[in-house]
């Protein structure tokens, strides 16, 4: 099937301009509001800089249309506006919850996307008076200066058929269509190097379980470990697994897993008949009071293992486990020109070429951050998004990735796979005091091969 059509709106090159004769606050920064999203934040400098992003919404076709419906009104009053609110402050943090900071001005941009699925559209580009500071001719004082683009940005969605531990079916879905893609296997094993060191063949023959007794089992109650995911196409043949390399266990004297010891996942996909590493996503419980679930993902560089340092930081963020939400990949940075090579792209991460064996990984920031294991996976733009659930809510992960991320089967099952990853280390970090569903607890049991 073809991809779902998704816009982007990036707002960036924020700068503000004062009269000469007023005094210029140190810092300031503004709250970016887009119909029902939630505001986003960002510092505004004193001075242009050009190629850079504030801020960035993603309309699926549904909200897309609903923009389009509400534009044929001939009442501007009912057009849709991007807002802007200015205010003085150092970071924005005062005005999270609606109040504090002192407003400078706001301004608003209509937006058309009569056109914003097909091609790139320039919104704004320009200064533009801040509504709320007027001079005594009625003009506005102070200026903001403000760049706001649509451009399309296609994307592949698959829906899993069920909890990811359940090995259900996955989906990819077009509007009210869906069409198998791929299945899920999920394992529970309690031999950790079953897992940790997979092979290409699904069924082992050779292994035989037999029950176990006494320190076993209590220590299977202290510790997760043994999970595994493995996708396949629908032929049956295995094209990316999530395999839990690093158990998840308390940390001394609690019921969490810490930030300071977490468990992992190795993300791996198929090559020379064998697996190999293509991402490291670790995971934790933020500490104190907080029901944060922590993770950070990195990249694998080639020919290098995830535990020798060659990996380069994607996301490290949190998630709340009660609410839930989304984890993402996004490496947007630039508002630059759109490249050629990169007809979908927001932003240029560099020439596109390939570092040598033996060179020195990107830092992960600007034109470095082109250096991953699969060439066919350079990171630019968005990526891919997962919907996560909050412990105990039933749990069909919905995967977005961008379409310049996938170029073949296994590109869109890594993501897949990582997906599940992140859903599994939703349990994976549950309190210790809290049971797990039957398939996640641990088969009190011994593996002999």
């Amino acid at each position: 099937m073809d991809p779902c059509s998704f816009v982007r709106i990036l707002i960036g090159n924020l700068a503000l301009k004062f009269p000469v004769s007023s005094s210029k606050p140190s810092q300031s920064y503004c709250k970016i509001k887009l119909n029902n999203f939630p505001h986003q934040l960002a510092a505004v400098p004193l001075t242009h800089q050009e190629n850079t992003v504030a801020a960035c919404f993603n309309l699926d076709k549904t909200q897309i249309d609903t923009i389009l419906e509400k534009s044929k009104s001939q009442s501007s009053k009912n057009l849709t506006c991007l807002r802007i609110d200015v205010y003085t402050g150092s970071d924005g943090s005062s005005c999270v919850g609606g109040g504090g900071g002192k407003l400078l001005g706001r301004v608003s941009v209509l937006l058309d996307l009569r056109v914003a699925d097909s091609r790139v559209s320039v919104l704004h580009n320009g200064w533009i008076g801040l509504g709320e500071n007027k001079n005594k001719k009625g003009s506005s004082s102070t200026q903001l200066y403000v760049t706001v683009r649509a451009e399309p940005d296609p994307r592949f969605v698959f829906q899993f058929g069920g909890e990811p531990e359940c090995s259900p079916q996955i989906f990819q879905v077009q509007g009210s269509v869906k069409q198998a893609v791929f299945t899920c296997k999920f394992r529970n094993s309690s031999d950790r190097s079953l897992v940790s060191r997979p092979s290409m063949t699904e069924e082992n023959t050779s292994v035989t379980c037999l029950p176990s007794f006494g320190v076993e089992k209590a220590q299977s109650s202290k510790e997760r470990k043994g999970w595994s995911i493995t996708i396949h196409d629908l032929s049956g043949s295995p094209v990316a697994m999530a395999s839990m390399v690093t158990p998840f266990v308390p940390s001394p004297g609690s019921d969490r897993v810490s930030r300071s010891n977490p468990g992992a996942w190795l993300i791996l996909r198929p090559g020379n008949c064998t697996w190999k590493p293509w991402g490291r996503l670790e995971a934790w419980r933020e500490p104190g009071n907080s029901d944060a679930l922590g993770y950070r993902f990195d990249l694998v560089h080639d020919n290098m293992a995830a535990t020798s340092g060659g990996t380069t930081t994607v996301v490290s963020s949190s998630i709340s486990s009660k609410r839930g939400g989304k984890f993402t990949l996004d490496t947007t940075t630039s508002l630059a020109s759109t490249p050629v090579h990169s007809p979908q792209s927001s932003c240029d991460f560099g020439s596109g070429s390939w570092p040598t064996p033996g060179s020195r990984p990107g830092s992960g920031s600007g034109s470095d951050f082109v250096f991953c294991t699969w060439p066919s996976l350079m990171l630019r733009g968005f990526v891919m998004s997962s919907t996560v659930e909050g412990v105990g809510k039933n749990s069909k992960p919905e995967v977005e990735i961008g379409v310049q991320q996938v170029t073949c089967t296994e590109d869109a099952a890594a993501y897949v796979a990582l997906a599940a990853a992140m859903d599994l280390s939703m349990d994976a970090c549950k309190l210790f005091s809290q049971k797990l569903r039957k398939e996640l607890r641990q088969q009190s049991q011994v593996c002999v091969v």
